[in-house]
């Protein structure tokens, strides 16, 4: 355990600098609920938004989308650029265990979204008038399986794709169809069937519901198991096919 906290405190710190890391964890979130705001306000809807107000509905919902931010854009990257200057193969040649520089990463995604989600929870009560949670508890159970279910998914993207440009592209693709369809852009109401389909299978929909759950008391149906679920896959699938070069 010593091991893992002093490789996750230099993750850190490499994490940290990289211009596009800061981008999509801190300020990307920021701009689309400002964004949001302006557009939607927080007037209740029965028809969307699952009958409350907008920025009441979209603030968990943020919440979520940070961390899938860091998990499908910055996390990937960052292994797979590592690979590509042959940090890991030296990583490797001096005997770090590979569960070590895993564990490391996902230490630093978790660090990484709170920070950036207690920003934005912050600036969004400050602007806009959104309620505090009904049950803290809850909502930080569903934070951290939410980081936990992107830092998997994306040491799974880092651990196959072969260069850090290539795991940009995927990331910010993937991030803007979860956006687009996991319940954090347009209200899940106003998508068609096909778009809904897919949307209801997208891992940021159940991460969604689940910080909805703590957040606002709304059911989250299955998916807090349905989050589980994708954590533990994708994190079988990263260990088995993590390379080192």
């Amino acid at each position: 355990m010593r091991l893992l906290g002093k490789m996750s405190w230099l993750e850190m710190k490499l994490f940290v600098r990289e211009p596009l890391t800061v981008l999509f964890a801190l300020v990307l979130p920021l701009l689309v609920l400002f964004v949001m705001g302006g557009v939607f306000g927080n007037e209740a809807d029965a028809d969307f938004y699952r009958g409350i107000g907008a920025m009441d509905y979209y603030v968990p919902a943020y919440v979520a989308l940070v961390t899938a931010s860091v998990g499908l854009i910055s996390l990937p990257v960052h292994i797979a650029g590592n690979r590509e200057l042959g940090v890991l193969k030296r990583y490797h040649a001096s005997s770090m265990p590979a569960w070590v520089v895993v564990g490391a990463s996902v230490v630093t995604t978790f660090v990484v979204s709170l920070v950036s989600g207690a920003i934005l929870v912050i600036v969004a009560m400050l602007t806009h008038d959104v309620g505090a949670p009904t049950s803290w508890p809850l909502v930080l159970a569903a934070f951290g399986a939410a980081a936990l279910l992107f830092a998997a998914i994306g040491v799974l993207l880092g651990a196959v794709l072969p260069n850090a440009r290539a795991a940009q592209a995927l990331g910010v693709l993937l991030w803007f169809v979860l956006l687009m369809l996991g319940g954090a852009g347009p209200p899940p109401e106003v998508l068609s069937g096909a778009m809904d389909t897919v949307g209801q299978i997208t891992p940021l929909r159940h991460a969604v519901r689940a910080m909805q759950d703590g957040w606002l008391g709304l059911d989250a149906g299955l998916s807090w198991g349905i989050t589980g679920l994708i954590f533990a896959g994708a994190t079988a699938a990263s260990l088995r096919f993590f390379r080192w070069e």
